[in-house]
């Protein structure tokens, strides 16, 4: 019963939110658009450069030179926790709504360029390379930061009705206390997704770059 409860809450809240969330994916993507666009408007000095400090990394991921896995997983954890952390305390604040969905867009940006970039510069390699690379913890990394995003819009957007609208006087705590949760959640995902980062993709990389001869 409690359960069938919980699923209904779920969906409700979903379809009461619904077009917070698109708008959330689709600023996302927006992001990833834009960083791909970025990647074609550097000048040829620019991408050569990049590509040989690139080329230095996969040489030494080749030859198992990169840090060890446990140090790879506490920066990326640590990296990956300090940004849904700060998401998070800025869904607290009025002022934090902007800053979310600029962290949000440029979040999608990075990954668009990084893709790009080795697309536009090794082809079906660069592909190749940045499926095994960036795929395998962005699989949970992304998901958690879009719906980490629109918990955190949807909660500073409650906190400013709260604050300037006179009529609106629903309780703050009980979202408050899942908003709590939403965040413990989104920790142990990450770590998971760190995980994968340390453990999985060095060893995809290392395998994907003996096999195209890079």
């Amino acid at each position: 019963m409690k359960k069938r409860l919980y699923q209904s809450n779920a969906a409700s809240y979903l379809r009461e939110h619904s077009s917070i969330f698109l708008f959330v994916v689709v600023l996302f993507f927006m992001g990833v658009i834009f960083g791909a666009i970025v990647v074609n408007s550097m000048s040829f000095t620019q991408k050569e450069d990049l590509f040989y400090y690139l080329s230095q990394f996969f040489g030494q991921v080749s030859d198992g030179k990169t840090a060890g896995s446990v140090d790879l997983f506490l920066q990326s954890f640590f990296h990956n926790s300090k940004f849904i952390g700060l998401i998070w305390v800025l869904g607290i604040s009025i002022i934090g709504l902007p800053i979310i969905l600029i962290l949000l867009f440029v979040k999608g940006m990075v990954v668009g360029f990084t893709v790009g970039f080795l697309v536009s510069q090794m082809g079906w390699k660069g592909f190749a390379l940045a499926f095994v690379s960036i795929l395998p913890q962005n699989v949970i990394i992304i998901p958690v930061f879009i719906i980490m995003a629109a918990f955190s819009v949807i909660f500073s957007m409650r906190m400013i009705k709260r604050q300037f609208v006179k009529k609106f006087s629903e309780p703050i705590l009980p979202f408050f206390k899942g908003y709590i949760f939403a965040l413990f959640a989104a920790v142990i995902f990450i770590s998971a997704a760190s995980g994968l980062e340390a453990y999985l993709s060095p060893w995809l990389m290392k395998t994907i770059i003996g096999s195209i001869n890079l």
